[in-house]
């Protein structure tokens, strides 16, 4: 998938961190947050623009986990698969998602990028495993079935 950069919302984003390299983590975030994943030509444009290397900006990019180099999903539901929610049957849950969405384990995101399906050790909400989040939106005591029915109510909403 190829994506257009819009250079003047780049440029917005520098603007409102004053082109200052040692903000380079909210200028990370606030470009994904555009794009839903950092594209490697923002690298470029960047690294010119902040005078700092693309392999600097590529460190800082791959050291955090919440940063993406591939495109994710506008819904993107994370499965927590820690002691609670594993034992409490998470993964038919992850299993039932991937078959609908047909995704696996390699292939997390949906080609329409509607969906991407994650797996995550924690997330901070074991009394009510198994758990689900999209997005932000927390959604306890999940089953196979629920995430179904999840999955057709975010379908009928776009």
């Amino acid at each position: 998938m190829q994506t257009t950069i819009d250079f003047k919302e780049l440029d917005e984003i520098l603007q409102k961190y004053r082109y200052d390299s040692s903000n380079i983590i909210a200028i990370l975030q606030d470009t994904q947050s555009r794009y839903r994943y950092l594209p490697k030509e923002a690298f470029t444009y960047l690294s010119a623009k902040l005078k700092i290397s693309p392999a600097r900006i590529y460190s800082v990019a791959t050291f955090y986990e919440n940063f993406s180099l591939e495109p994710k999903g506008k819904y993107v539901i994370r499965i927590c698969d820690g002691t609670a929610c594993h034992v409490r049957k998470s993964i038919p849950i992850l299993e039932k998602l991937r078959k609908e969405l047909g995704l696996s384990e390699a292939k997390v995101t949906t080609d329409d990028l509607m969906f991407t399906v994650e797996t995550v050790s924690c997330l901070g909400a074991c009394g009510l495993a198994p758990v689900l989040v999209v997005n932000e939106k927390v959604f306890p005591a999940m089953t196979p079935d629920k995430a179904s029915e999840l999955i057709v109510k975010l379908k009928e909403e776009n």
